[in-house]
């Protein structure tokens, strides 16, 4: 790297430590934007995970940032828990006086008139805005690619994808780009990048993290409503934890929010690893990820139990029939003059997938998540988390959902424990176990509604064990 010594030592440092040196005048908000703002400029021409270079307003901000500080230990207020820590946020939620163009060409103009409260929360944090990340067009697959801003690459190997939708964000992350990055989930859109990068993530649960584009034109179909959430991607699982606070501030334009405390009550930490992935068709190395976690949480203190779990296969079922048909009739028209002939192929992939449903139908399988969700939520009231897999394999070639119909549903049901998840509208993290063939491999820790507390702690608990796995990117970037 072309970076002094000083900022490498300043870059090494997560969203948590950063905001403790801030707060303790040993590092001005300034010099952490400015040594990350040159990394962006430095890194992402090789990555293409930033869209928008915020850059110059952001250092400009950050100066700003440390004269208020100054005022603000004057007069003994306390600042932000984000305040002077650089941020992304990816491209398709609402920013005032930028575009929110969703990886397509024909919105490249579509300019936000005010912030969505993602953006908003993290400006109240204290946060400062470096730049946008990539994600695919509509942000409605697993590989960030689109004819608007092109391919974003994964940090560990270009060969292989870095995910999506958040795509961008992940990849930042892994490459140190900014202390906290933003992404949205609504079949895997913030676990899949975390898992292809080596970073950590938490897709919250439904109603956890306020959500509202003003720019959008109209009210987004029921049942993905209920499956997207919004929430942080970063280099560690402490960071992640930091990040969900200061986004789940509420926001009356969100009438899904629920005021709920980001920790419940402690109690025994047990962990329940489904039986059924004995027999499932896991890659080696996922299986390897899934007996080393195990083994980690063990030698932390939960007690770990192979038990048999509520069937994952008729959840995600659901999830395909129903978010497909909600997209044909509702988004399609609207959707598909917009397409690039690519996208198109792979949104009738997904078509070809699901069960043509009726009104009845529709209305007969959304009432059947309950009685799923309810069969979730008895099982996991007797375990602290669920350890399962997030795909049952590595990290995929890129471009690997272009190459037809029938690979496109492989994938989606190798993908069964990830978009299963949204479905049920459960928390879940995602943490780092280690490499395969030098590209990241983790596994992913399911929860109870609104205990994202126990679903972090797990993942905190592996991490702890296996170190921080996009520290050894790092290390490697430097040696080179």
């Amino acid at each position: 790297m072309s970076s002094s010594q000083g900022s490498r030592d300043i870059l090494a440092l997560g969203a948590v430590e950063a905001a403790a040196q801030i707060r303790a005048g040993r590092l001005g908000c300034a010099e952490l934007v400015r040594a990350h703002v040159g990394l962006m400029r430095e890194r992402n021409p090789a990555l293409n995970a930033i869209t928008l270079d915020c850059g110059d307003q952001a250092i400009e901000a950050a100066s700003t940032a440390d004269r208020t500080l100054a005022t603000m230990r004057r007069e003994g207020t306390e600042p932000g828990p984000l305040f002077g820590l650089p941020v992304t946020i990816k491209e398709n939620i609402d920013v005032a006086g930028q575009a929110t163009p969703n990886g397509v060409p024909a919105f490249r103009d579509l300019i936000a008139t005010q912030d969505s409260p993602v953006a908003r929360n993290l400006n109240r944090a204290g946060a400062i805005l470096i730049g946008r990340t990539n994600t695919p067009e509509y942000s409605f697959r697993a590989f960030t690619d689109n004819p608007l801003h092109g391919l974003t690459r994964n940090p560990w190997d270009p060969a292989i994808t870095c995910g999506g939708s958040s795509g961008g964000a992940g990849a930042a992350a892994a490459a140190g780009i900014a202390c906290i990055n933003h992404g949205n989930d609504i079949g895997g859109s913030l676990r899949y990048p975390a898992y292809c990068n080596g970073v950590a993530t938490i897709k919250p649960t439904f109603g956890r993290v306020p959500a509202f584009n003003p720019s959008q034109l109209a009210e987004r179909p029921a049942l993905m409503q209920m499956m997207s959430v919004q929430g942080p991607i970063a280099r560690n699982v402490a960071d992640a934890r930091l990040g969900l606070a200061a986004m789940a501030i509420g926001d009356p334009r969100d009438p899904w929010w629920v005021p709920a405390p980001l920790a419940g009550e402690a109690e025994p930490p047990r962990v329940a690893v489904p039986a059924a992935l004995d027999r499932a068709d896991l890659h080696p190395a996922v299986r390897n990820a899934i007996a080393q976690a195990a083994e980690h949480l063990a030698a932390s203190g939960y007690v770990v139990e192979r038990v048999d779990a509520p069937a994952v296969e008729p959840v995600m079922k659901l999830w395909i029939d129903l978010a497909f048909a909600e997209m044909r009739v509702m988004q399609d028209a609207a959707m598909r003059p917009n397409m690039s002939e690519a996208m198109a192929g792979i949104v009738d992939a997904y078509y070809a997938m699901a069960e043509p449903l009726e009104a009845g139908g529709y209305m007969a399988g959304l009432a059947a998540r309950a009685h799923h969700l309810r069969e979730w939520q008895v099982f996991l009231a007797r375990y602290s988390v669920m350890l399962t897999p997030l795909s049952f394999d590595p990290p995929y070639p890129v471009g690997e959902d272009l190459k037809g119909a029938a690979r496109v549903a492989e994938i989606f049901d190798r993908f069964r424990w990830m978009s299963s998840i949204n479905l049920l509208g459960l928390p879940a993290a995602i943490v780092s176990t280690g490499l395969h063939d030098g590209a990241p491999i983790g596994v992913q820790l399911v929860g109870r509604r609104f205990r994202e507390d126990l679903c972090l702690d797990a993942a905190q608990a592996i991490e702890d064990r296996v170190g921080v796995v996009s520290e050894r990117l790092r290390d490697r970037e430097n040696r080179t």
